[in-house]
């Protein structure tokens, strides 16, 4: 999960943006090219129009120099506006936040695969962000996070730029917590939202999951870092009230055209067994061992125990925070502050590996 910034950064960030949005045209060179063939990551935003607009930060290859960005508690490394590389895409990959979270609390991973040469759309989810958290309890919110990540992929499929450079049947998801739900909802498991409060009330060691389903309606669901649940809760905050109609009973919201997907300590025990067993595409799953958010024996455990050839692993000693880039400042909220590791753990040397294990899960889907 990531969760809602301190109002202090918004300018900060804000400001950063406008910048990457701003910056030289794809056709100049902000910065002198490396020697040699070594491709470094490009940054520009782009937005979906709809209803509700969607802003995406796109990552790419690009033979500029890239430098740290500063906004708010995170630096990225980045060129922005630089030249697309020459070289062929390696794919596209979806990039999916938790509740509350912003398109750059993986800035790490996604700067690591457009170096690699991927095209990494990591999206800042409409009403489930750092800024915007009226779709938590607007009875929509487990169908729309994944039709958001599908809207993402017409626009770029649809772009006189983009379309022709990502390579066919190369698309997947990387998705962390609320995003792990939302990849795997692309990739054909269906929710069924009263699956939480009928969780809830079965179970005493999932208390992350089912304290925050409790509390997440009106204000408190403006912090809430971990609120997966929050559709079903009613104006007097309870996980066991009726679910609102517009998720209904089961909520599907497959696209075929996402072919692999990476689901980082996924928010999970809302969907159904038998649409978990029903998915084919490449499924990796990478729990944390301290997990004070999400209990993996109910999430992504859950997943691998359905998802025919799930890979599934747990990282020693991390926390739920460990798949977020480490921000540079404390980021207090429900679910624990996002900047804190437990006893032990380096969330900085670990991520490289992190990095690394997703990359080469893709690279084994398209050899």
């Amino acid at each position: 999960m990531a969760r809602t910034l301190p109002g202090a950064w918004r300018g900060v960030i804000a400001g950063a943006l406008a910048t990457v949005a701003l910056a030289v045209p794809a056709h100049a060179q902000v910065q002198a090219p490396v020697q040699g063939p070594v491709q470094q990551a490009g940054l520009r935003t782009m937005t979906v129009a709809g209803d509700e607009p969607v802003t995406v930060a796109l990552f790419y290859p690009t033979p500029a120099q890239a430098r740290p960005i500063p906004m708010g508690p995170w630096s990225p490394v980045v060129a922005p506006g630089a030249p697309v590389s020459a070289a062929a895409l390696k794919g596209l990959i979806l990039l999916s936040h938790g509740t509350g979270g912003s398109e750059f609390g993986q800035h790490h991973l996604a700067t690591r695969l457009a170096e690699d040469g991927y095209l990494v759309a990591a999206l800042r989810h409409p009403g489930d962000n750092w800024q915007d958290r009226s779709m938590v309890t607007s009875g929509s919110y487990f169908g729309e996070r994944p039709r958001q990540g599908s809207r993402v992929l017409d626009a770029l499929l649809a772009s006189p730029e983009w379309a022709p450079r990502i390579p066919a049947g190369r698309i997947g998801a990387v998705g962390h917590s609320a995003g792990g739900y939302t990849v795997l909802a692309l990739a054909g498991a269906q929710a069924e939202p009263a699956r939480a409060g009928q969780h809830c009330r079965t179970v005493q060691d999932d208390a992350g999951f089912c304290g925050l389903a409790k509390g997440s309606n009106g204000a408190e669901g403006a912090s809430t870092a971990a609120a997966a649940p929050a559709p079903m809760a009613s104006s007097a905050g309870s996980a066991s009230t009726v679910v609102r109609p517009l998720d209904g009973a089961r909520v599907s919201a497959p696209d075929p055209r996402i072919r692999a997907v990476v689901a980082l300590a996924p928010m999970a025990v809302v969907f159904t067994p038998e649409s978990l067993a029903a998915v084919r595409v490449p499924v990796r799953l990478i729990l944390a061992e301290h997990d004070q958010v999400l209990n993996g024996q109910y999430h992504g455990s859950y997943v691998a125990a359905h998802v025919p050839g799930a890979d599934a692993s747990t990282v020693p000693g991390a926390g739920h925070f460990a798949f977020m880039t480490q921000p540079s400042m404390s980021l207090p909220s429900a679910a624990g502050d996002a900047a804190a590791n437990p006893a032990g753990f380096d969330r900085v040397a670990f991520q490289p590996q992190l990095d690394a294990q997703v990359l080469q899960f893709f690279a084994r889907q398209w050899q």
